[in-house]
């Protein structure tokens, strides 16, 4: 069954996040995402307090920017997360935007490298395993964590293009999709993440998550123009407007193309982002279920 949340948007100032956290866990919401964009908000700051304020949600870091953060550094917090809130946190990683990687001198050469050799270090770690490795980014010796999770603490990859997607489906254990994904690019990305999983020799699910802009209620479809102007879509099927029935239908076309966790992403100018919470766990969601 698909799962359905939302974004808490990070253009919110961080004192908006407990009324949205505690709307979301009131209504049933299934899961709440986070952005740790550059230089907004910290992604596991966040979702530590939204973690803490409620107490069936699950928080999604979608997506921690792996230059910005030492490995070890990163397995250490995560750790925590999966230990204090059992089955709860969701953990993506990815390249960041590059432009702010160089803003603040964290940029590499080559982030795919980066990317892959992050990724291995960073689950074998929340693994439990005591790691030494000597890449060409990520050295450790003799790392092990004193608390690693006591269960399972998979690892997503925000990814785009197709070496991404191949990557991730080779060492993640799934892949989250931007906004401005269509049915088709969620399909595209679908064949190449499972030609990873099959080069790797992996098996088992591997969930694929999509952010998808919506908008509902009051001056919707003049909310969604501009954000469709901001990001440049023109004519492309990539946002949805309107009641819970057209938002419903649209979040049955992503699934039916191979999303399993479809983000509702509210305009950063939605004038009720309690309400829009609401919307999407008491009016969509039950038809998205049906």
């Amino acid at each position: 069954m698909t799962t359905l949340g939302t974004v808490f948007l990070p253009q919110r100032p961080p004192e908006r996040l407990r009324e949205l956290v505690q709307a979301a866990d009131d209504a049933g919401l299934e899961e709440l995402w986070l952005w740790e964009d550059c230089f907004l908000e910290g992604g596991l700051t966040t979702a530590a307090a939204a973690l803490a304020w409620s107490s069936r949600l699950r928080v999604g870091i979608g997506l921690l920017p792996v230059p910005l953060r030492n490995v070890a550094v990163a397995a250490m917090e995560a750790a925590t997360l999966f230990r204090m809130f059992p089955g709860r946190p969701v953990i993506a990683a990815g390249h960041g935007v590059q432009d702010w990687m160089g803003q603040v001198g964290a940029r590499v050469e080559s982030p795919l490298t980066l990317l892959r050799e992050y990724t291995v270090a960073l689950r074998r770690l929340l693994a439990g395993e005591e790691v030494s490795t000597g890449g060409r980014y990520v050295r450790l010796d003799k790392v092990a964590l004193d608390w690693p999770p006591p269960g399972p603490a998979p690892i997503l990859l925000g990814a785009t293009g197709p070496k991404t997607l191949r990557l991730s489906g080779e060492v993640s254990d799934g892949t989250v999709l931007t906004g401005g994904t269509d049915p088709e690019g969620v399909r595209r990305a679908r064949a190449l993440i499972d030609e990873g999983r099959a080069a790797a020799g992996r098996t088992g699910p591997h969930p694929i998550v999509v952010y998808l802009q919506a908008a509902t209620g009051e001056r919707a479809e003049e909310r969604m123009a501009a954000e469709r102007q901001r990001w440049g879509y023109a004519d492309r099927d990539v946002t949805l407007t309107g009641d819970e029935h057209a938002i419903a239908d649209g979040v049955a076309r992503w699934a039916e193309a191979g999303a399993d966790h479809i983000i509702l992403q509210p305009s950063p100018d939605d004038p009720d982002p309690e309400g829009f919470v609401r919307f999407v766990a008491q009016r969509v969601r039950p038809l998205v279920a049906s």
